[in-house]
């Protein structure tokens, strides 16, 4: 089902620069028609961000496969995502064979996504809970992606971030945010590669945006 349209979809992300093969088989294999409401099944595989319900969005697929290219996780690494949301970022993960943890603050969302994994047998850890202190209990993580724009770097994640790990976040106002990739080269010590013009909900959380 949507065979044709995930192939359509890999072509457009090759066209946009994408060039890691093994993040574009995931896209193939995992489909998206499966994270989103059924009102927009119909869209599932165009290139646009969806909405999920809660204010929240699915990401546009170019930004999860930069995201995930970025972060370029390996086979039984330990991933952390920040912001579940529909749970497709994680299951692009799982399918890499990463060790996936995800947080997400709606309970709402978080249940639905948990179906989801379990219907789909993926064996991804999933709590609700504030996202910007991250999961101390499983630290440290080979990799850190957070879907969602904060004010700044959560000092929560770079600590439990592994030393020559890479966190991805987008950082900037409520708007438009700059992707940080940041690898940790000492507790003390990171090296930041920035690309503008990023758009996510805001981070909310004791370390991101204060929920009004």
């Amino acid at each position: 089902m949507f065979e044709t349209e995930r192939k359509d979809l890999v072509e457009i992300l090759k066209k946009k620069g994408i060039r890691n093969e093994q993040v574009l088989k995931a896209f193939m294999r995992v489909q998206r028609h499966l994270f989103v409401p059924d009102i927009m099944k119909q869209h599932a595989y165009a290139d646009v961000a969806l909405p999920i319900g809660m204010g929240q969005t699915i990401s546009q697929p170019y930004t999860v496969a930069y995201m995930t290219e970025a972060l370029n996780p390996q086979p039984g690494q330990k991933i952390m995502e920040i912001g579940t949301g529909s749970g497709y970022q994680a299951a692009i993960l799982n399918e890499l064979g990463a060790r996936v943890f995800t947080i997400e603050r709606h309970h709402d969302l978080h249940n639905s996504a948990v179906k989801i994994f379990d219907k789909l047998n993926l064996k991804i850890a999933a709590r609700c809970s504030d996202g910007t202190l991250g999961w101390q209990e499983f630290a440290p993580y080979d990799g850190i992606v957070v879907t969602a724009g904060g004010p700044s770097v959560p000092e929560n994640l770079k600590k439990q971030l592994a030393v020559e790990g890479k966190l991805v976040i987008p950082v900037g106002d409520k708007k438009v945010q700059t992707l940080h990739i940041i690898t940790k080269i000492s507790d003390e010590q990171f090296k930041t590669r920035e690309v503008p013009y990023f758009a996510f909900v805001p981070l909310i959380g004791k370390e991101g945006w204060r929920e009004k």
